[in-house]
């Protein structure tokens, strides 16, 4: 358990669990959305931001934090099409380099550097095995490593897993 004002941290990614890569006409798309385009207000992929994702992520009472590499453009262009305020940002290191065991994501390390023992979620459409394996191994707070499927997004199934562990982690 953890006290109110060690309410979980919230790392989100954007390409996926927000911006799923399915076609609403259930085509596939070729490629994702790019972040050196992010800033593009034409960028098609942005039409497939639900606006009513912000209220749903607020809702968990969590504290919600950017976790991709659309950095600050995440405040700029996602946030206000979700309904989201301006979110902290994880600052990435300068070069992304494969660190620790084969099949570790190059984000894991650093979210869990960024959450010094807090407990947190992290929703990312790239978590695997080893990232859960590592993360129980090295980080001493609750965690939840949530996999989101990248070409439907966050669901209804999702925000009720994430709620579910909420309850366990959050006195209420």
């Amino acid at each position: 358990m953890t006290s109110a004002t060690e309410r979980p941290l919230l790392f989100l990614d954007v390409d996926g669990p927000l911006i799923p890569f399915g076609a609403s006409s259930g085509r596939p798309q070729a490629a994702a959305a790019d972040a050196s385009t992010s800033g593009d207000q034409g960028n098609p992929l942005l039409t497939r931001l639900d606006p009513g994702l912000g209220s749903r992520l607020t809702a968990l009472g969590c504290h919600l934090m950017w976790a991709t590499t659309w950095m600050e453009e995440a405040n700029k262009v996602v946030s206000p099409r979700i309904g989201l305020p301006r979110l902290p940002v994880v600052e990435w290191p300068a070069s992304y380099v494969d660190e620790g065991p084969r099949g570790l994501h190059w984000k894991t390390r650093h979210l869990v550097e960024w959450a010094n023992g807090r407990p947190f979620i992290w929703v990312d459409d790239e978590i695997s095995a080893m990232d859960r394996l590592w993360v129980d191994a090295s980080h001493p707070g609750l965690s939840l490593l949530h996999r989101v499927d990248p070409v439907k997004g966050l669901t209804d199934a999702d925000f009720t897993a994430l709620a579910d562990w909420l309850r366990l982690v959050i006195p209420r």
